[in-house]
């Protein structure tokens, strides 16, 4: 039994939500993969009546695609979708059964509307949280159109195929044989990529907003709850909604929930904000603000959109450590996911430039994979909790370098070490290693606005403490402001501040 009895329980109710007859046609061989996928599928078939299955040789061995009875439907699974792939699963089997995905009709018609061949292959890990959405979200594609088909491959069970791509990261996706895209992608970015998103011209006709939030993350969305919760005209403009919590696997200190995923929590805060009159432009990247009789932001598509107020929570992100080799080796051994990208240095050295929260959790994490973790930390001391340290330094294959100045990381078409210098002794040395992971902290998201907001020398909008930046109607609020702590429920509750005070400016003006 590959199931365990509580993922089966939940299964089976899954199950009972197919419209049709599905087939599974199975490529299998004799090695251990092979033995595991055969037995999830006949799990599977004796679990549905819906649900039959064919022998057959695929494209790729071990591998079984999902299809309507009489033809191919496009969907593939090199690997044995569990762990964090298991939804995908369950859904693939469901729409590929006729249960309609939960897409905007807008996005439905696009994806209906292409016309070439796109053949999709998606190389994940099964710890990957970021992972499932591309899977998802090139599925669906591959159900609502004929000529798209995808082929999600797990790394782990693909390791020459991995290796001879050099792929070092997960998600990375290919396109017709030809690398695509990595990391996390919406189905709405996928097909902004392939050149089928909205331009200027759908902004065109859009009135002007009493509240425009410009960022989609927790800070955006309560900001645009609290406004559309007082009946005025509010909208949000997201490079990506969710945010950095997108790229978060674990959340334990979110008050009231014990522990979530960040995917999951950003897929709560869409919901809750879909329960108001809200105009949610997600995937438009803002360019420029601009203070007239109304407040302008500008997107990168040229749209002009016009507001009362604007609340600014465009968030941070992960900050560079700014060093030759880090931009050239970016995914070819420089990372900074290690959920998502530590299973590809399984058995490998690596290193982690940071002492803090980030960095040490980002060790422990890779210490269980990973054959030796080497922490570099530019102070004399660790700045992660004491709790974390604690754990770090019981691990027996974690070595901690202190007062280290990252100089290099060296390699030729991957990483293959980092050079430091001891900041006590100026003396430099270099680890040979696979892997870098980045975790020095963020930088906030705010190089857009040039001087039309005040900045600190960080390039945080400086706010009062009513959110208020220096210019009339602009407020800001969470890690892109001089708010000291960046945190998420501290984003949250001043983007709601920032929001009543929004709603305040406009009472009074």
């Amino acid at each position: 039994m590959l199931l365990d009895a509580d993922i089966k329980a939940q299964l089976a109710q899954y199950l009972q939500m197919m419209e049709g007859d599905v087939l599974l046609k199975v490529s299998t061989g004799s090695d251990d993969i092979s033995r595991d996928m055969l037995a999830l599928v006949e799990e599977l078939a004796s679990m549905s009546s819906n649900i039959k299955i064919e022998h057959t040789v695929l494209e790729k061995t071990p591998s079984f695609s999902v299809n309507r009875i009489g033809e191919d439907t496009g969907i593939t699974f090199a690997g044995i979708p569990l762990g964090h792939e298991f939804t995908s699963l369950v859904l693939a089997l469901l729409q590929v059964s006729g249960r309609a995905p939960k897409v905007d009709q807008k996005v439905i018609d696009q994806i209906k509307n292409i016309k070439e061949d796109y053949h999709f292959e998606s190389y994940i890990s099964l710890t990957c949280q970021n992972c499932p959405e591309v899977v998802q979200a090139l599925n669906v594609m591959s159900v609502l159109n004929p000529r798209i088909s995808h082929t999600m491959i797990d790394g782990a069970a693909y390791k020459e195929e991995v290796e001879a791509k050099n792929i070092m990261a997960v998600p990375t996706v290919y396109l017709n044989g030809e690398e695509f895209g990595g990391g996390r992608m919406t189905v709405e970015e996928i097909l902004a990529k392939l050149g089928s998103g909205p331009d200027a011209s759908e902004f065109a006709d859009k009135d002007p907003y009493d509240v425009l939030v410009v960022g989609g993350g927790p800070g955006g969305a309560s900001a645009a709850i609290y406004a559309a919760r007082k009946g005025i005209r509010t909208g949000i403009v997201a490079e990506r909604f969710g945010g950095q919590i997108l790229d978060t696997a674990s959340i334990e200190n979110f008050i009231s929930v014990n522990r979530t995923e960040g995917p999951r929590l950003a897929a709560n805060l869409e919901e809750h904000v879909k329960d108001y009159n809200i105009d949610v432009m997600n995937l438009q990247r803002a360019a420029r603000l601009e203070k007239k009789d109304m407040i302008e932001i500008e997107l990168a598509n040229g749209a002009v959109l016009k507001s009362k107020s604007v609340i600014l929570a465009t968030g941070a992100r992960w900050r560079n450590i700014g060093v030759p080799g880090e931009a050239e080796f970016k995914n070819k051994g420089v990372a900074y996911c290690p959920h998502c990208d530590g299973p590809l240095f399984e058995g490998k050295d690596v290193a982690v430039i940071g002492g803090g929260n980030s960095g040490v959790e980002a060790a422990i994490d890779l210490a269980g994979i990973v054959n030796h973790v080497t922490v570099l930390e530019y102070a004399s001391e660790l700045k992660a909790d004491s709790v974390l340290q604690d754990r770090l330094h019981s691990l027996p294959n974690v070595t901690v370098v202190k007062n280290a100045q990252t100089k290099e990381i060296t390699g030729t078409d991957n990483v293959n070490g980092i050079t430091y210098v001891e900041r006590e002794t100026g003396e430099e040395k270099h680890i040979e290693l696979s892997g870098v992971f980045v975790q020095i902290g963020l930088v906030p998201n705010t190089d857009w606005l040039g001087d039309a907001v005040e900045r600190n020398k960080f390039g945080e909008i400086v706010i009062d403490a009513r959110g208020a930046t220096n210019v009339p109607g602009v407020f800001a609020a969470g890690d892109c402001t001089t708010e000291p702590f960046k945190q998420i429920i501290i984003s949250m509750g001043s983007a709601a501040t920032a929001s009543l005070s929004a709603f305040d400016y406009l009472v009074r003006n």
